[in-house]
């Protein structure tokens, strides 16, 4: 079992005709989005290619075809709620999510005990990405360095 989560990592405004491709709504920030599995003890298994900022979780998930990357390799993935809808085989589901709450209709104290048993499995992938983003490669990202080399004083690259 893999844990998968996205995150967002915050990069400078761009100018011209790719500035709001890298504007996360959900976020209210520019920056890549990447996504990630880690095993049980927080050990970072796999990275994705950044996708610009406005991509859901699912989207990219979907573009990287981690269902059938998982699938292939026999694995199974926990998610959070941005992953709902991903597995498309309800018989032999790889991703595991929670449950959604409806607006008229609570979820039932069976359904909380679920979301509770996937939240304390997560824990430890939200405490890797915390991790990742402490990573000198992800902060320079961050800067213009990648795009435009030698126009960024602060980091010295």
């Amino acid at each position: 079992m893999v844990l998968t989560d996205g995150i967002l990592i915050r990069t400078r405004r761009r100018t011209g005709a790719d500035n709001r491709r890298n504007y996360s709504g959900k976020y209210k920030a520019h920056g890549l989005l990447f996504l990630a599995l880690t095993d049980d003890k927080g050990r970072l298994l796999w990275l994705s290619a950044g996708r610009p900022g406005r991509s859901s979780e699912i989207t990219t998930a979907r573009y990287n075809h981690l269902v059938e990357r998982l699938r292939a390799h026999e694995l199974g993935a926990t998610g959070d709620l941005g992953f709902t809808g991903l597995d498309d085989d309800p018989d032999n589901p790889v991703v595991i999510t929670g449950y959604k709450v409806a607006r008229n209709k609570p979820l039932t104290p069976a359904k909380k005990q679920v979301n509770r048993l996937i939240a304390s499995v997560r824990a430890v992938c939200e405490h890797a990405f915390a991790h990742l983003r402490n990573w000198r490669v992800i902060n320079n990202l961050r800067c213009t360095c990648v795009t435009q080399p030698r126009s960024c004083a602060p980091c010295s690259c």
